[in-house]
């Protein structure tokens, strides 16, 4: 039996059956040859039309490819090694060199290029087929749990991975009440009506912990108690467990159910415990679930672990950060727990039926394998290392080293208000000095700001070594006395600039050096007061620069900072604050005397230059009425000078600057020397002139406990040094005195001088 076959052709304004050559009728089966010419032409005209269609079509897509589409994607595509340019173009920029971009590639190490491996793996493996790739994902998510649980001493858990480090505690959260409110799953959040669950956390967790578990719980901010650290007795970072216990009671008698406790094994700021085997007591005593996290939860690797520490493997769960750990990048934090209902686990979204889920423990469990435990044990004891070598070796800082847990806290006992911008501006000139050691600024309730250096975070990521930390601890031992001397002398410095005349001083709390200290003019009222006091302040500022000093002037910070003022840097004990303002203060004045001098000596000049050309109008008229009216006619003039010559007499005139005046040029022609005129006025100086030895800086003083010199000496050469200010101030009178009268005897001469060629110029007359 034989089927004819049919072929569906679709247009993008119609369709088209297009039937076998058999089906459809010939020419020469057409009765009618006129129907048989008109389906002819039809078909032709159809065709046509087809293809104008088609070209227009293609030519709108040309259009629409040149036009709108983005510059990458246009035309076939990029190759593989452009594509792999332009990401190394943005990750290190096209103007570093390639000593730095060696040194972020030897960061990651070959144990981060196994984590990176696995990412692109698991991409690979999710193309398996469902079967294959359920066998495989489940063999790397066992193994993976296996090896951790053993690793950090918490037999018989289970893992949770993610990618935030607050993901596992939220999921915990979500078990946790599942847990105990038994109708939750049908009622949902009516069964938290009446029973308000409560959560407990520490007043020293990281911050804005209990925001987003009430968030993303959809719980109120009432549902969560935190939990204040002891004030009193015992450490002052730990949580209060006498005081949690009130809490908890005073919970279940107003109708709440405590529901869960987060402790920490290392608090964020400072790397605290908290007393974890007395507070599992308490939640055992109150059914409540315990779960830890901290950097601390480390050291559970190590051979010989803090019983403090140790407590944590008996808890509910704990919250793993391996990536920052072991150095290992893109790498998820793994959420550690114990619970016999794997149907609440699978609800509260700890486990997953999608096996692609569960391949992002394939990072870990190459990474893992490749370490092995003497490598994983080996980069946490190097890290614990670097602690102790920091605070022990360096006897000389242990004043400002606070040793918690397994990190160092640098405590400077500031004003409350300085600390923050100070120690901020201080960590961030550390972190470019040593960029290996990793330090940064934590806020403390009690210490204030502090600048924290905590290699379990970040010894194995930036390659942290020993020479490191050695250096980070001379750099604190210059930059501690440096900042301490700054911040005994900016009060002085401020009363200073307020007893100065011309001065303002101006309060910037953000500013980490001296202080900030502005020149005002003295100009009132006048609508170019802030264009001069611009110009004035960035003058100051230019001549501050040029002087042989060791302190450092700007404008301030890019944003943020006052205009029209200079900002003083650091500064050293031996800084005479008193001599430093008063440089200011005089070189601000000369500025703008100087200033004011260039202003009127314009005026000046203008005036000048009308006055000479009206006397120079008036020399022409006197000449006209001395020559006569005929020698100013071009012929008889000539002639009549050739006949009757006219001798006048010449009547120059200059113009004095620095008095301002036009002068005869008749003394410059009798004398043949031309006069100087008024002496200017001399450039304002400190009142204080100090006497310098060779190489010695401006503004330094001597201390009388500097090394090399007994109190005794210092005094002595201090009054030597009074000596010799007092006897070159009287030598310098008495030169001054000389210069005086030897310029008054030689102006008598040339008065004399003068006098005698008059005289016998009258007598040959």
């Amino acid at each position: 039996m034989a089927y004819n076959t049919y072929k569906l052709i679709f247009h993008p304004s119609f369709a088209v059956i297009n039937m076998p050559a058999f089906c459809s009728p010939s020419p020469t089966q057409m009765v009618d040859p006129t129907l048989a010419e008109m389906g002819k032409n039809l078909n032709e005209a159809m065709k046509m039309l087809e293809d104008n269609q088609r070209k227009i079509e293609e030519e709108n897509e040309k259009k629409y490819a040149r036009n709108d589409i983005p510059g990458p994607l246009q035309g076939s595509g990029q190759d593989m090694v452009s594509i792999l340019q332009l990401v190394q173009n943005l990750m290190h920029g096209e103007e570093e060199d390639e000593s730095s971009q060696s040194y972020r590639l030897q960061n990651v190490g070959e144990q981060g290029h196994m984590a990176l491996l696995g990412h692109s793996l698991a991409a690979y493996i999710s193309v398996l087929n469902r079967e294959r790739l359920r066998n495989l994902t489940t063999r790397i998510l066992s193994d993976t749990t296996l090896w951790l649980c053993r690793l950090f001493r918490y037999e018989n858990g289970s893992a949770y991975y993610h990618e935030d480090d607050r993901e596992g505690l939220l999921k915990v959260c979500r078990l946790v009440i599942h847990s105990c409110y038994e109708d939750y799953t049908v009622e949902g959040f009516n069964v938290l009506y009446n029973k308000q669950p409560v959560i407990y956390i520490s007043s020293a967790a990281r911050t804005g912990l209990g925001q987003t578990l009430c968030s993303q719980l959809g719980l109120p901010l009432s549902c969560m108690c935190r939990v204040p650290c002891n004030t009193m007795f015992g450490s002052q970072h730990q949580m209060d467990v006498a005081l949690l216990d009130r809490l908890i009671k005073d919970d279940i008698n107003s109708g709440k159910l405590p529901l869960l406790l987060v402790a920490n094994a290392g608090t964020p700021g400072a790397g605290h415990t908290d007393k974890i085997g007395r507070l599992k007591e308490l939640c055992e005593q109150y059914n409540i679930w315990l779960h830890v996290e901290g950097v601390n939860l480390a050291t559970l690797a190590l051979g010989y672990v803090s019983s403090s520490v140790l407590a944590a493997t008996k808890c509910d769960s704990m919250t793993l950060t391996l990536g920052s750990w072991l150095g290992l990048p893109a790498v998820p934090a793994v959420t550690l727990y114990r619970h016999e209902d794997p149907s609440l686990s699978l609800a509260a979204g700890l486990t997953s039926s999608q096996p692609v889920e569960k391949l992002r423990a394939l990072p870990l469990w190459l990474s893992l394998q490749y370490l092995g435990h003497d490598g994983i044990v080996e980069r946490i004891k190097r890290a614990s290392q670097l602690v102790r070598s920091s605070s022990s070796s360096n006897d000389v800082l242990t004043f400002a080293f606070l040793s918690v847990g397994r990190g160092i806290l640098l405590r400077i006992f500031l004003p409350s208000y300085l600390n923050k911008f100070i120690l901020q501006t201080e960590s961030e000139q550390l972190a470019q000095l040593v960029p290996a050691s990793g330090v940064d600024v934590v806020e403390l309730e009690d210490e204030g700001t502090c600048v924290r250096f905590s290699p379990l975070m970040t010894s194995a990521v930036l390659g942290t070594e020993v020479q490191d930390v050695d250096q980070l601890v001379d750099c604190l031992k210059m930059k501690i006395p440096i900042l301490t001397c700054t911040l005994q002398l900016r009060e002085e410095f401020e009363q200073e600039v307020k007893r100065t005349v011309g001065l303002s001083y101006i309060e910037d709390l953000s500013w980490p050096g001296l202080g900030v200290v502005r020149y005002n003019s003295d100009r009132k009222n006048d609508d170019k007061q802030e264009k001069e006091a611009e110009k004035i302040n960035t003058g100051l500022l230019k001549k501050l620069n040029e002087l042989e000093s060791d302190l450092t002037f700007s404008l301030g910070p890019e944003f943020g900072g006052e205009k029209n003022c200079v900002y003083i840097g650091m500064v050293t004990e031996d800084l005479d604050v008193s001599e430093l303002v008063e440089t200011i203060a005089a070189t601000g004045r000369e500025i703008e005397e100087n200033s004011r001098l260039l202003e009127n000596m314009t005026e000046v000049v203008r005036k000048g230059i009308q006055e000479a050309q009206v006397q120079l109008q008036k020399a022409n008229e006197e000449r006209l009425l001395e020559e006569g009216l005929l020698r100013q006619i071009p012929v008889v003039g000539s002639v009549l000078n050739w006949f009757s010559p006219f001798q006048a007499s010449p009547k120059g005139r200059t113009f004095n600057l620095t008095a301002g005046s036009l002068e005869s040029t008749e003394p410059t022609y009798v004398s043949k020397v031309q006069g100087t005129g008024t002496t200017p006025p001399p450039t304002p100086t400190p009142n204080r002139i100090k006497q310098r030895l060779p190489g010695q800086k401006l503004f330094k003083r001597y201390l009388r406990s500097s090394d090399g010199f007994s109190e005794t000496s210092s005094v002595s050469h201090t009054d030597d040094l009074e000596k010799m200010e007092q006897r070159s101030h009287s030598v310098s009178t008495v030169q001054e005195q000389g210069t005086v009268e030897t310029e008054k005897a030689e102006q008598q001469n040339e008065i004399a001088q003068v006098t005698n060629d008059k005289t016998e110029d009258l007598q040959n007359r």
